[in-house]
C-alpha cells in the first residue's frame, strides 16, 4: 500500500515465506516481518539494521512518517 515491494523467499521450498521492504535513501530503510514469523496475522514495520530496534505496529503511524521523511528528501 505504501509503496512498500514485496520479497519471496523460497530457498526452501517446503517453507517459502516473504516480507516488504521500503527504501528511503541508501542506509534509510524498512522492513516487515516475514510471513512464517506473524502471530495472528500481525504485522509490523522496523528500521532495518538498526540498534536498538525501532518498530512499528499502526499502519498510521508508519504512513505519517513515511510521508514526513520523503518530502524532505533532496534528490
Amino acid at each position: 500500500m505504501l509503496g512498500f515491494e514485496r520479497f519471496i523467499e523460497d530457498s526452501d521450498p517446503a517453507v517459502p515465506f516473504h516480507y516488504y521492504t521500503y527504501t528511503i535513501a541508501t542506509g534509510f530503510s524498512f522492513i516487515s516481518n516475514s510471513s512464517d514469523e506473524t502471530e495472528n496475522g500481525d504485522w509490523y514495520v522496523e528500521f532495518f539494521d538498526s540498534d536498538p530496534q525501532i518498530r512499528f505496529h499502526k499502519f498510521e503511524e508508519v504512513q505519517v512518517l513515511i510521508n514526513l521523511v520523503e518530502k524532505r528528501v533532496i534528490r
